[in-house]
């Protein structure tokens, strides 16, 4: 039997095919096909095929946050290898530019689509400023669980206060200049809302997972993925900001003829 690779040497192997986890690029992959299929309901519903409370029914309320976590955590966890893999901050720049203009597209074409409820602070807008956040505080180590946890409780102290000891302020942070920091007594009236809190907790999570894999488990990410199942998923999750631009157009652009030929 050969000796077993430490964790930073299978780190580096696994590193060494174009920078690529195939196991987080998997991950990922899920999330997009449950996000497909969240947003194929929605979308129907939403043209009146299958009628559904998307709004308040916790069946789709619960997944959306768990899709939203597990996104979050991929985000988080892609960082945390970028700096282990020393990605300089031009290239970090560069990719976190393409996101910041696709959350423009988004809320340029939500508000042709939605204009009493575009998205003005969703899941682009809101990772874009935690892909700085993270970036930021990337040494912080073993107290990004702590740091998460406390994002994470954020919001539930915030509507304590802002219904009590702080209630002239409310009006001011359910505004739209500063309910993005999600320190809020009532939801605002749009399409996707992702506010730094309590979000950015999980994203820091995401960070502090993927530091600890590093340090203790690099093996897990050097696992072969199963059969061609798993390689899709990861290809698709290599692609994810693409698909995520691409996935609605086609959804909606299938509906849509779908509906002028099952009513020709």
């Amino acid at each position: 039997m050969g000796r077993r690779p430490s964790g930073r040497r299978v780190s580096e192997v696994v590193a060494s095919s174009a920078g690529r986890y195939g196991a987080l690029d998997a991950l990922r992959g899920v999330a997009l096909v449950w996000m497909t299929l969240y947003h194929f309901g929605f979308d129907l519903s939403h043209f009146g095929f299958w009628p559904q409370d998307f709004h308040a029914d916790p069946l789709w309320t619960v997944q959306r946050t768990l899709i939203l976590s597990l996104f979050l955590l991929c985000a988080g966890m892609g960082q945390a290898l970028a700096g282990h893999q020393g990605v300089p901050w031009a290239r970090f720049g560069r990719r976190w530019g393409q996101i910041v203009l696709c959350a423009l597209l988004v809320t340029a074409g939500s508000a042709l689509m939605f204009p009493r409820s575009f998205i003005y602070f969703g899941v682009l807008h809101g990772m874009a400023l935690m892909w700085i956040v993270a970036r930021l505080t990337l040494g912080w180590g073993r107290w990004l669980w702590l740091a998460g946890l406390l994002a994470v409780a954020s919001p539930w102290l915030a509507q304590w206060l802002l219904a009590g000891p702080l209630a002239a302020w409310a009006d001011a942070f359910n505004g739209r200049p500063l309910n993005w920091l999600g320190w809020i007594t009532r939801k605002p009236v749009t399409e996707d809302y992702v506010p730094l809190f309590p979000w950015l907790g999980v994203f820091w999570w995401g960070v502090a997972g993927g530091q600890w894999l590093l340090a203790q488990r690099a093996h897990w990410l050097a696992r072969p993925l199963p059969g061609r199942g798993g390689a899709a998923l990861a290809l698709l999750g290599r692609h994810s900001l693409s698909y995520y631009m691409l996935h609605q157009p086609v959804l909606i652009g299938a509906l849509l003829l779908w509906g002028r030929i099952a009513g020709a």
